[in-house]
C-alpha cells in the first residue's frame, strides 16, 4: 500500500537534481580558467517534470555510474548559451556560479523539507509521532 508513494519520489528526484547540479556548477568552477571551456547548466526541474516524458522511469547514463544505479530522469546537461566569453574563449562567470550553487542549495534544502513533511504526515496517518 505505501510502497510507492509518488510525493516520496518526487522529493528525491528533486534531491537527485540538485545533487547533479551542483556536480556540473563545481566543474564549471573548477574550469573557469581553462581555455574554450563553455559553462553548462542542468535543465531545471520544473521543465523535466512539465516536459511529462520524465515518467520517473530510471535511465542509465553511462554504465559503472555509481554502480550502474539509474538517474530517474534525463538531466538534459547542455552548454549555457547567450552568454560572454572571455579572451581565451571560456564562458564561466564565477559570480554566476556562485548564485547557482546558492540556487542548488536550496533545492536541495526543499527536497528535504517536503521528505521530512511528508514523513510526518505519513507517520500522523499512521498514529506514530
Amino acid at each position: 500500500m505505501f510502497e510507492k508513494l509518488e510525493i516520496f519520489r518526487m522529493a528525491h528526484a528533486l534531491a537527485t537534481h540538485a545533487g547533479a547540479r551542483q556536480s556540473v556548477v563545481a566543474q564549471n568552477m573548477a574550469n573557469a580558467d581553462t581555455p574554450d571551456y563553455r559553462a553548462r547548466d542542468v535543465t531545471p526541474f520544473k521543465e523535466i517534470i512539465e516536459s511529462g516524458d520524465s515518467g520517473f522511469v530510471p535511465r542509465v547514463t553511462r554504465p559503472g555510474h555509481l554502480h550502474a544505479a539509474a538517474l530517474p530522469f534525463d538531466l538534459g546537461i547542455a552548454e549555457v548559451r547567450d552568454v560572454e566569453t572571455d579572451p581565451n574563449g571560456n564562458s564561466v562567470s564565477l559570480e554566476t556560479e556562485m548564485m547557482k550553487a546558492v540556487d542548488v542549495k536550496r533545492e536541495h534544502d526543499r527536497a528535504l523539507a517536503v521528505y521530512k513533511s511528508s514523513l510526518g504526515v505519513l507517520r500522523s496517518a499512521l498514529g506514530r509521532r
